[in-house]
Protein backbone atom coordinates (compact mmCIF):
# COMPACT_ATOMS: atom_id res chain seq x y z
CA UNK A 1 0.00 0.00 0.00
CA UNK A 2 1.12 3.31 -0.92
CA UNK A 3 1.34 6.15 2.01
CA UNK A 4 3.66 8.29 3.08
CA UNK A 5 5.81 7.06 6.15
CA UNK A 6 7.13 10.12 7.18
CA UNK A 7 3.55 10.99 8.07
CA UNK A 8 3.11 7.42 9.64
CA UNK A 9 5.78 8.00 11.78
CA UNK A 10 5.35 11.64 12.67
CA UNK A 11 1.35 10.27 14.09
CA UNK A 12 3.20 7.11 15.66
CA UNK A 13 5.18 9.53 17.67
CA UNK A 14 2.03 11.93 18.57
CA UNK A 15 -0.18 9.15 19.46
CA UNK A 16 2.84 7.56 21.54
CA UNK A 17 1.80 8.12 24.57
CA UNK A 18 -1.79 6.77 24.54
CA UNK A 19 -2.70 2.99 25.05
CA UNK A 20 -5.19 1.09 23.02
CA UNK A 21 -3.92 2.40 19.53
CA UNK A 22 -3.90 0.29 16.55
CA UNK A 23 -2.98 0.40 13.15
CA UNK A 24 -4.89 -1.13 9.99
CA UNK A 25 -4.67 -0.90 6.24
CA UNK A 26 -7.46 -0.30 5.34
CA UNK A 27 -8.89 2.32 1.98
CA UNK A 28 -5.35 2.14 0.60
CA UNK A 29 -3.68 3.64 3.15
CA UNK A 30 -3.05 2.82 6.85
CA UNK A 31 -5.72 3.70 9.81
CA UNK A 32 -4.99 4.19 13.30
CA UNK A 33 -7.81 3.24 15.30
CA UNK A 34 -8.23 4.43 19.28
CA UNK A 35 -10.36 2.73 21.71
CA UNK A 36 -11.48 0.61 18.64
CA UNK A 37 -12.52 3.68 16.83
CA UNK A 38 -11.58 4.96 13.40
CA UNK A 39 -9.03 8.39 14.44
CA UNK A 40 -7.11 9.57 11.86
CA UNK A 41 -5.03 7.87 8.92
CA UNK A 42 -3.17 7.86 5.53
CA UNK A 43 -3.90 8.34 2.16
CA UNK A 44 -1.50 8.74 -0.06
CA UNK A 45 0.37 12.16 1.56
CA UNK A 46 -2.56 13.31 2.86
CA UNK A 47 -3.68 13.26 6.60
CA UNK A 48 -7.32 11.60 7.29
CA UNK A 49 -8.81 12.56 10.46
CA UNK A 50 -12.34 12.15 11.69
CA UNK A 51 -13.95 14.54 13.91
CA UNK A 52 -16.82 16.24 15.06
CA UNK A 53 -19.72 16.73 11.98
CA UNK A 54 -20.35 19.72 14.24
CA UNK A 55 -16.74 21.20 13.51
CA UNK A 56 -16.62 20.58 9.65
CA UNK A 57 -17.63 23.99 8.81
CA UNK A 58 -14.93 25.91 10.65
CA UNK A 59 -11.59 23.18 9.46
CA UNK A 60 -12.69 23.65 6.41
CA UNK A 61 -11.79 27.22 6.62
CA UNK A 62 -8.50 26.01 7.70
CA UNK A 63 -5.35 25.99 5.01
CA UNK A 64 -4.99 22.56 2.89
CA UNK A 65 -8.27 21.09 4.68
CA UNK A 66 -11.22 19.56 2.40
CA UNK A 67 -13.87 17.22 2.74
CA UNK A 68 -13.16 13.38 2.13
CA UNK A 69 -14.85 12.24 -0.50
CA UNK A 70 -13.45 8.79 -1.12
CA UNK A 71 -16.53 7.13 -2.86
CA UNK A 72 -17.28 10.46 -4.56
CA UNK A 73 -19.73 11.87 -1.82
CA UNK A 74 -18.52 13.93 0.80
CA UNK A 75 -18.32 11.87 4.21
CA UNK A 76 -19.76 13.30 6.90
CA UNK A 77 -17.20 14.07 9.90
CA UNK A 78 -14.56 13.07 8.16
CA UNK A 79 -12.00 15.34 6.04
CA UNK A 80 -8.75 15.05 4.56
CA UNK A 81 -5.24 17.64 5.13
CA UNK A 82 -2.47 18.20 2.42
CA UNK A 83 0.80 18.96 3.43
CA UNK A 84 0.61 22.18 3.55
CA UNK A 85 -2.19 22.60 5.97
CA UNK A 86 0.06 19.98 8.66
CA UNK A 87 3.63 21.10 8.01
CA UNK A 88 3.86 23.22 11.24
CA UNK A 89 3.76 21.30 13.95
CA UNK A 90 1.04 23.58 15.60
CA UNK A 91 -1.31 22.71 12.73
CA UNK A 92 -0.40 18.69 13.14
CA UNK A 93 -1.05 19.07 17.05
CA UNK A 94 -4.02 20.70 16.02
CA UNK A 95 -5.85 17.82 13.73
CA UNK A 96 -4.72 15.34 15.77
CA UNK A 97 -5.92 16.96 18.85
CA UNK A 98 -9.38 17.40 17.25
CA UNK A 99 -9.64 13.83 15.84
CA UNK A 100 -8.79 12.54 19.38
CA UNK A 101 -11.01 14.78 20.96
CA UNK A 102 -13.91 13.29 18.95
CA UNK A 103 -13.15 9.67 19.25
CA UNK A 104 -14.60 9.70 23.06
CA UNK A 105 -18.12 10.53 21.22
CA UNK A 106 -17.74 8.81 18.34
CA UNK A 107 -19.80 5.56 17.74
CA UNK A 108 -18.20 2.34 16.59
CA UNK A 109 -18.58 1.01 13.20
CA UNK A 110 -20.38 -2.47 13.56
CA UNK A 111 -18.73 -5.61 13.29
CA UNK A 112 -19.58 -7.55 10.04
CA UNK A 113 -20.48 -11.16 10.82
CA UNK A 114 -18.74 -13.64 8.70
Amino acid sequence: MAYNEKLAERIREKLSTLSNVTEKEMMGGLTFMYNGKMCVGIIKDELMCRIDPANTEDALERNGCRLMDFTGRPMKGYIMIEEAGMKANKDFDYWINLALDFNHKAKSSKKKNK
